[in-house]
């Protein structure tokens, strides 16, 4: 499997824009599914939002509906996560994960089900 590398992250403004890519390099395998996921200093684990691969079912936390938008650039082997309307809440390391093997639709926000994670960037918010 390849390596996934994040990129976009660093400082943004309450009510700004951020957007990040998470890209796969190496030998890559189609992956059944990627989705982005958080941690904010002393917390948690966080699902943020996923997308199937194939057809590009979206799934999210309601902390970030209606704000973030993923993504992904099947040529490119990419995907995006669009966040608007930042939060200091947002602040948090930012992973990417994929996962090769299928699962059902109940598990896209638990961690356990993705087998492949970058190694994540960091977003600031400032208030």
């Amino acid at each position: 499997q390849g390596q996934l590398v994040e990129s976009g992250g660093g400082l943004g403004e309450t009510g700004g824009s951020l957007r990040l890519s998470c890209a796969a390099s190496g030998r890559t395998v189609t992956p059944y599914a990627r989705g982005w996921f958080r941690q904010a200093p002393g917390k948690e684990v966080e699902f943020v939002a996923a997308i199937s691969w194939a057809g590009g079912t979206t799934y999210y936390a309601d902390s970030v509906k209606g704000r973030f938008t993923i993504s992904r650039d099947n040529a490119k082997n990419t995907v995006y996560l669009q966040m608007n309307s930042l939060k200091p809440a947002d602040t948090a390391v930012y992973s990417c994960a994929e996962s090769h093997t299928y699962f059902p639709n109940r598990r896209y926000r638990e961690r356990y089900a993705y087998d492949s994670w970058g190694q994540g960037t960091q977003v600031t918010v400032s208030s």
